[in-house]
């Protein structure tokens, strides 16, 4: 649901069971193919801020910190951070913690 709002609203979306390993993909398999490709790694996983912080990959990561949410939920918080998203993408790297109202992140 997440992938199609995305590629409505004109962006590359893919979901990681679409990887060559799907479900199986490991956090440096999904790592390595954004980095690759120049895609942002939207995630609620803590592993990934860990990642970026010790190792900067994925280069560009969207943390979600709200816990288990509805999909709509979720699409509505991207979609109010989406010109935000689309701003840090310009940058060569950037983590992006969303959290309700609060909104943080580091070049």
């Amino acid at each position: 649901m997440v992938v199609k709002y995305l590629a409505i609203q004109g962006h590359s979306a893919i979901h990681a069971n679409h990887l060559p390993s799907k479900s199986f993909s490991t956090d440096a398999e999904i790592c390595l193919h954004a980095d690759r490709h120049e895609m942002i790694v939207i995630t609620k996983d803590e592993d990934f801020r860990n990642s970026f912080l010790l190792r900067q990959t994925p280069k560009k990561l969207v943390r979600i910190t709200l816990g288990n949410i509805s999909n709509q939920t979720l699409i509505e918080l991207l979609e109010r951070n989406l010109p935000l998203i689309a701003q840090l993408d310009s940058e060569k790297g950037f983590y992006l913690e969303l959290s309700g109202d609060a909104v943080v992140y580091t070049l």
